[in-house]
């Protein structure tokens, strides 16, 4: 079995001592694995109520679909998979997933009616109903793999370089507004404490992004009442936003500059309507 190198490492919900190399998986590795591997474990996937786990590994699986991470599951980790691309799940021996709208079925188990889809593939999602992977599939999936590089941003948080990136344009946003005619004098007024500002202003287009805050906890409130009563007028929003775009287009590549300034806008589209000379964007 040819397995990929380790800095590309195969993921596993449990652990594979027949699949040398894999390492245990979570959310933080999906970026830079070959593939996530859903082996049989035995527990209930049609009726997850009080197991936190389960809802946990969904998430995984989930953000590893979306980021275009492939996935092979087996047993019930192919109804877990099939359950994360919306499919109905059968309580069984294991519990089973119906195909996947979209999916191709390999292969079928069972009599007339009552077939349950034991092979089948969507994208690159590939699942064996079965609690035992055969070899031959286990090596097609390996095979596939070299062909499986490209990936997609799993949150427009990935898209942007992550929070290492938003740290950045925080940070050079602050030093220049701090220096601006207009801005300046309104953020000396407000903020006394700034590596606090900083930490929750990047906390707040951390958690805005659709991340969790990996360097602290995630940014919780109400953009409006965060920003009343500053005596920020129309002037003070557009200054914000040009120089907020300027610094994003200055750090970042320009598809990540133009995610930023696209939020940034819709921030200040509501902060507007709601009356600029109430409140000030972060």
């Amino acid at each position: 079995m040819t397995l990929p190198p380790s800095d590309t490492p195969l993921l596993t919900l449990s652990p594979l001592p027949e699949w040398p190399g894999t390492v245990p998986a979570a959310l933080a590795g999906l970026a830079t694995a070959a593939a996530l591997l859903l082996p049989h474990d035995g527990l209930p996937v049609a009726d997850v109520q009080g197991r936190p786990e389960r809802w946990a590994q969904l998430a995984l699986v989930s953000g590893a679909l979306r980021a275009g991470v492939p996935v092979l599951g087996w047993g019930t980790g192919a109804a877990l998979l099939g359950r994360a691309l919306g499919a109905l799940v059968h309580t069984g021996t294991p519990d089973w997933s119906a195909l996947p709208r979209g999916a191709q079925a390999l292969a079928w188990a069972g009599p007339g009616p009552l077939q349950v889809p034991l092979h089948w593939r969507l994208d690159r999602a590939v699942a064996w109903a079965g609690p035992n992977l055969p070899a031959q599939v286990r090596a097609d999936f390996l095979a596939a793999l070299p062909g499986w590089i490209s990936r997609r941003p799993a949150s427009p948080l990935e898209a942007v370089g992550g929070e290492t990136a938003v740290r950045a344009v925080v940070g050079a946003f602050y030093r220049r507004a701090q220096a601006d005619d207009l801005l300046g004098p309104v953020f000396a007024a407000q903020v006394q404490d700034w590596p606090a500002h900083l930490e929750r202003v990047t906390a707040f287009w951390v958690t805005m992004l659709g991340g969790s805050g990996a360097g602290g906890p995630p940014w919780r409130g109400n953009l409006n009442t965060a920003h009343a009563g500053l005596g920020v007028r129309a002037a003070h929003l557009a200054r914000w936003l040009a120089l907020w775009q300027a610094t994003a287009h200055d750090l970042l590549p320009p598809p990540a500059a133009e995610l930023l300034s696209q939020r940034a806008q819709a921030m200040g589209a509501r902060l507007g309507a709601r009356g600029t000379s109430q409140r000030q964007a972060p």
